[in-house]
């Protein structure tokens, strides 16, 4: 099972809400067998989320989503041998303003975008990419098939 670590900035996020990310991450990490594994979730403004992408991405523009996975070796890093566990998978960071947008512009619920975002997020921290075509239609279906085994479908939320 993963532990999961959330945090709202916003201050905006019921507990259902929160569950609900909670389900599809866990949903998910087993979908892509993840064993005992940690992760952090923290929910920021459009402003807060432009800040970071400038700063780690060079962008000066918001996002909806950035992820810093732990396991990937950055330059001059040495890879640890052996087994941790738990994985630290690392940290995902939504924009929940660019999330309300997104789903006003795709007409769906705040929930199916918001679970979108949880997912696109954690499949980066396990090393899937979207920068070829290729490596794309196999993030994006890996996302979808995640989704909608859970009754989320672009329409919005079907499930409890």
């Amino acid at each position: 099972m993963m532990s999961i670590d959330f945090m709202d900035e916003t201050e905006s996020l019921n507990d259902n809400e929160l569950q609900f990310v909670e389900k599809i991450l866990q949903h998910a990490a087993d979908a892509e067998n993840i064993g005992a594994a940690e992760v952090s979730v923290t929910f920021v403004t459009n402003d807060e989320i432009q800040n970071i992408n400038k700063e780690y991405r060079g962008k000066d523009a918001p996002t909806d989503v950035i992820s810093f996975a732990m396991e990937e070796l950055g330059e001059g890093e040495v890879e640890i041998v052996g087994s941790m566990e738990p994985r630290m998978l690392g940290d995902i960071i939504i924009s929940l303003d660019r999330t309300k947008e997104q789903a006003a512009d795709y007409g769906h619920s705040f929930e199916r975008e918001l679970g979108f975002l949880a997912v696109h997020g954690f499949l980066h921290l396990l090393g899937y990419d979207h920068m070829t075509k290729e490596d794309e239609k196999t993030m994006f279906a890996k996302q979808e098939e995640i989704l909608s085994s859970l009754g989320i479908t672009r329409d919005g939320y079907e499930g409890e």
